[in-house]
């Protein structure tokens, strides 16, 4: 159910569209019902979106256009806007620089990164989190992280890198079916020709540490060809652009990499915990 609150919440975007939806709406002399009954949502629905009680969905903004855009493409275009206002904060000054990278590359310690996460398992950590957030945001925030896919089919290709230690294929939240899921997607994933999987096997550490050991990192290179590393903890973000510390990271992301497993052995481990093993 939408909540009062939303509308003191909803972004610049949101109200936007409210705005903008409303105008053409009316424009094709529709009410809210008959708006609705073309696009598959209730009448309250529409009135939930045109007061930002409920923004819309990327779902919704996809309806929109074709039944009432009128082939200007404003709703198009709004859709990765609003998906934008609904990452978290400390994500959003990144999340438009990653979905225009050239290079993408990633360490990841705990959790799978949510660019490779599937429904079920982000809707099963975003969920588990705290402060316990309402149905409302959750489906937000699992909608604004799927979006982030589109990074995968990008026309120019970007080149995406993953590094996961293998403590994070064996750390199930909520469920193993979720866990077993998201294992089969990561080995669908290093398959594809513009992404590469690699795990920091457990074993490394008996022979000493490794150079993963200080935490997590994204690197991007952006479309100006600029390189920047991205690290978050506790709901706090850090951009690194300065060149030295850039090169610094970038050195020991390197290093990461040459410790951790090669693809094709990487991704044997990622089915064999799967259930998957094809050997």
């Amino acid at each position: 159910m939408a909540r009062a609150e939303n509308k003191v919440e909803a972004g610049g975007t949101a109200h936007m569209v409210a705005a903008m939806s409303k105008a053409f709406r009316e424009q094709h002399q529709l009410t809210q019902e008959e708006l609705g009954r073309q696009i598959g949502y209730t009448a309250s629905a529409i009135s939930a979106m045109e007061t930002c009680a409920q923004p819309a969905s990327d779902k919704m903004l996809v309806k929109l256009e074709e039944v009432i855009g009128g082939g200007f493409g404003l709703f198009e275009t709004a859709r990765k806007y609003v998906l934008l206002d609904k990452y978290p904060p400390q994500f959003k000054n990144f999340a438009l620089m990653e979905a225009q990278a050239v290079t993408l590359s990633s360490y990841e310690t705990y959790v799978v990164d949510g660019l490779f996460q599937t429904e079920d398992y982000a809707r099963a950590l975003i969920d588990g989190g705290f402060p316990k957030l309402t149905e409302e945001k959750v489906n937000e925030l699992v909608e604004a992280r799927l979006a982030r896919k589109e990074l995968f089919h990008r026309d120019p290709t970007a080149m995406i890198e993953l590094i996961l230690d293998e403590a994070v294929l064996k750390r199930p939240f909520v469920s193993w079916e979720i866990q077993h899921g998201q294992l089969r997607s990561l080995a669908e994933d290093a398959e594809r020709d513009n992404v590469s999987i690699q795990v920091m096997s457990l074993e490394r550490g008996l022979r000493g540490s490794h150079a993963g050991a200080t935490g997590p990192m994204k690197l991007v290179e952006t479309k100006e060809h600029h390189r920047v590393v991205y690290l978050e903890i506790e709901d706090e973000s850090i951009l690194v652009s300065d060149p030295a510390k850039v090169a610094r990271l970038s050195h020991r992301y390197a290093k990461i990499r040459t410790q951790a497993l090669s693809p094709d052995d990487s991704l044997s481990l990622i089915r064999q915990l799967a259930g998957e093993d094809r050997r």
